[in-house]
């Protein structure tokens, strides 16, 4: 069992940066992929990053490549989520999510239902 908790999030500006963090529990945090998603109101949630349990592969979606940055320590059993030029449109809760997979694979997983545990969420809203 692992559970999560985002903090991070809050009002800024279209141009500004934030960065969000996730802490996990438990002593095996490299044996878990990470990832971010967000979800607006009417929306469903998509995947914005994720990265391997070794921190040596990542991805992203188009919409914030280039802008938004995944990170992790796995000595904190954290992952980092930096957001550069924000824009109204990345206004959502955005939350962490961790599966459970051995270090060695590199392949992030992109979808909802391929992660095992959430966190409860953190606001960011993007103002124009």
């Amino acid at each position: 069992q692992v559970q999560l908790g985002e903090s991070g999030g809050g009002l800024v500006q279209a141009g500004d940066s934030l960065r969000l963090s996730c802490e996990a529990s438990g002593r095996t945090f490299n044996n878990y992929a990470m990832g971010w998603f967000r979800q607006a109101p009417g929306k469903e949630r998509e995947f914005v990053a994720g990265i391997s349990g070794s921190g040596g592969s990542t991805a992203y979606a188009d919409s914030v490549k280039g802008r938004f940055t995944i990170s992790r320590d796995n000595a904190k059993n954290a992952v980092h989520l930096q957001m550069n030029s924000l824009k109204p449109e990345d206004t959502a809760v955005y939350y962490c999510a961790a599966r459970r997979r051995p270090p060695w694979r590199t392949e992030v997983p992109r979808a909802p239902n391929e992660y095992d545990y959430w966190g409860q969420g953190t606001q960011v809203t993007v103002s124009s």
